[in-house]
This record gives structure tokens, C-alpha cells and sequence, in this order.
């Protein structure tokens, strides 16, 4: 495996970090505090091409494949402190972006994805429901086909970027007797007559990252929406969910970066006794393992995409890589708080906002335990 960078894909990466810090932390604070998505960020993002990293040139995407789409979002997450956008941007694009081109029709491409490549449309995966969470084929939600189009009823929790989607990729079951096999994938706009949302739900982290309930009465979905075939929602929420385990996290290895940066100035910078406190072994001791953390997070990152960029099977490896990655974030977050000390535990220093920003990445795209669920068959257990 080869995981150095062109010229080309290194330009493009310090570009991306560059434009970052840039344009994309200012107001973070008082955004993380009232719970507001940058919209405006969300735009500049989409003009520099990154809804588009993996998307076909011909659908208004920029054609990257695997590895360099988790590069460049990786300096995306090593540039911009709001993590909550950042994780909006990689919902948009692992629920609904590859979805669509893997399972779209030529006509739902051309339709669609120029679109979500551009920012004009945002994007929202509805899977989750009240009763359905790591068991996601439980689901209660369904579409009963009527002439040209599907009605569906239930609900749906946990939608990310919900209050902000202008389409949603809905799962429901043609026939609940079927279980799982039942299970079917719908692209269903804002607009549609019978769709309506919660109220914005408030997190412990990300909060920039907009999230509520969508409910479905009567919700009538043109037949041409049906994203794939009837039954084929097993298969399309699989595929979605390898390319979302093992890419999702890319912009986490970038934070971790950054933050493992943050508490090597500040351990050399701080003093304590008549010396910078990253002489004590404690301290430095910290500072080693966020290294160790970093490294060994990215070479799973980049063995998942790179593998995936190969078409080689990429089931066990993104589970590795979302298991590490999430875990990997939260004890770095936490060890550069408490490198700062009181400093850290203030809300004007953003650190206890990357401590709850990272908390949620081992419960999204299938909590921690649920990875060593998927990966322990995968030894022979």
C-alpha cells in the first residue's frame, strides 16, 4: 500500500486546510452555543468542491477516488473547528451522495446530484426510529404502494441535518412480514404533502450540526423516488453504511491533529514550577499517546479508503477504522484538556467543545460496541 501523497492531491489538501481556517471559525463559540448551522460556511465548502470529492465529474462532482476524498477531509477536519458542519458535509455525503450513485437510476443522478455536489440542496438520512436503533431492519415505518406512488407512515429519530434537508433518504417496509427482505429505500423531498419535522433536537456535541425527528402521515412518494429495487433497502443501507463507517471519521483524524498541536505549544509554552510543564513526564506522557493515537487512527483511515479505492471489500476494515477513530478522538480530546488544566474546562478555550463533539462519535454510524459486534465474527468468533 502506497499512501503518499502527488503533487496534485498534497496542493489540493494544504489548499483545503488553508481556506479552513480561513473562512470557517469564526463565530464558532456562540454557533456551538445557540445550536447554528454555518450555512454560509456549508456554501464556501461546496464551492471549493468538497460535497463533490467523490461524485462523478459528470454529475457535477470532482471524481476523486477513496483515499484522496479522506485526505482531503481530513485537512478539512484539521482546518475547521466546527466540527459539527464538518460532520454535517460528511452526512450529506455517505447517506444520500453514494447512495444515489451506486443505486440511483441515471435520471435520479442527473436530477439530483449536481445539486447536492453544489450546496443547493442538503441532504438527510432517515433510518433510525423510536423502537429502531442498532437494530435498524426493526423498523416500523411503511410504504404501501398506491397506483404511482408509495404512501408512507411513521417516524424517524436521530435525523441528522433533518431541520435544514431539502431530500431525504427515507428506508421503509413495503410489507412488514418480511422483515429485513421488506425493507426499502425512497428519496422524498421537503415539499412532499404528509412530511413534517420535530423540533430541533438538542446534543451534548456537535450542535452545530442540526438533528430532529421527521414524521410521515399519509406521505405520498412518486414511485419514480423508489431508490432501487423493492426489498433492496438491506443491501443499499449496507453499502451505505461501509462507505459511511470507514469515512465518516476522516475529519476527526484531522482534529485530532490539530489538537495534538494545540497541547504541544501549549506544553511548551506553559510553565510550572520554573520549567514548561511538557518537561514533566505526565504530561509529555500524554502528548506521546495523542501521537500514537493520531498515527495509528490514520493508517486505518487510509487502509479502509485505500482498499476501497482498490474495489477490494472494505466490511471489516471500516469497522476497524470507525471503532479506533471514535475512540481514538475522545481520549485525545480528553488528554489536551487535561493538559490545559482549568484553561481546558472553560468554554472560551473550545477544548470541553471538542471533548463533546468527539463523545458522539462513538454512538453515530453504529456505536462502539456495535463495531466489535461486526468484528469479532469477521476473527472467526
Amino acid at each position: 500500500m502506497d499512501f503518499s501523497w502527488s503533487p496534485e492531491q498534497t496542493e489540493l489538501r494544504e489548499t483545503i486546510a488553508r481556506f479552513a481556517q480561513e473562512s470557517l471559525n469564526e463565530g464558532i463559540m456562540e454557533r456551538d452555543q445557540k445550536g447554528e448551522f454555518n450555512r454560509a460556511g456549508w456554501k464556501l465548502c461546496a464551492d471549493m468542491g468538497v460535497h463533490g470529492l467523490p461524485v462523478p465529474v459528470e454529475y457535477g462532482g470532482m471524481g476523486m477516488d477513496a483515499l484522496t476524498t479522506v485526505g482531503v477531509l481530513e485537512s478539512l477536519g484539521y482546518g475547521c473547528e466546527d466540527n459539527g458542519l464538518c460532520f454535517s458535509i460528511n452526512a450529506h455525503m455517505w447517506t444520500l451522495e453514494t447512495p444515489l450513485m451506486g443505486f440511483g437510476t441515471e435520471e435520479q443522478k442527473k436530477r439530483w446530484l449536481p445539486r447536492l455536489c453544489s450546496g443547493e440542496l442538503i441532504g438527510a438520512n432517515a433510518m433510525s426510529e423510536p423502537g429502531a436503533g442498532s437494530d435498524a431492519y426493526g423498523l416500523q415505518t411503511t410504504a404501501e404502494k398506491k397506483g404511482d406512488v408509495y404512501v408512507l407512515n411513521g417516524s424517524k429519530v436521530f435525523v441528522s441535518n433533518g431541520p435544514i434537508a431539502d431530500i431525504y433518504l427515507v428506508f421503509a417496509n413495503i410489507d412488514p412480514a418480511l422483515g429485513a427482505n421488506g425493507v426499502t429505500g425512497f428519496l422524498v423531498e421537503r415539499n412532499s404533502p404528509g412530511l413534517s419535522l420535530g423540533k430541533h433536537t438538542v446534543k451534548m456535541g456537535i450542535r452545530t450540526s442540526p438533528m430532529c425527528e421527521v414524521y410521515f402521515d399519509d406521505c405520498a412518494v412518486p414511485v419514480e423516488n423508489r431508490l432501487g429495487r423493492e426489498g433492496a433497502g438491506k443491501m443499499l443501507f449496507a453499502d451505505s453504511m461501509t462507505w459511511e463507517r470507514g469515512c465518516i471519521l476522516a475529519s476527526a483524524v484531522g482534529a485530532m491533529r490539530r489538537l495534538l498541536e494545540r497541547s504541544i505549544h501549549y506544553a511548551n509554552t506553559r510553565e510550572q514550577y520554573g520549567q514548561p510543564i511538557g518537561k514533566f513526564q505526565l504530561v509529555s506522557s500524554k502528548i506521546v499517546d495523542m501521537k500514537i493515537r493520531l498515527e495509528t487512527a490514520r493508517a486505518l483511515l487510509y487502509q479502509s479508503a485505500w482498499r476501497k479505492s482498490k474495489g477490494k471489500s472494505v466490511y471489516l476494515d471500516a469497522a476497524l477504522a470507525k471503532l479506533y477513530i471514535s475512540e481514538s478522538w475522545v481520549e485525545c480530546a480528553r488528554h489536551a484538556m487535561q493538559i490545559h488544566g482549568g484553561y481546558g474546562y472553560m468554554a472560551e478555550y473550545g477544548l470541553e467543545r471538542e471533548l463533546r463533539d468527539a463523545m458522539g462519535s462513538t454512538l453515530y454510524s453504529g456505536t462502539s460496541e456495535i463495531q466489535r459486534n461486526i468484528i469479532a465474527p469477521l476473527m472467526g468468533l
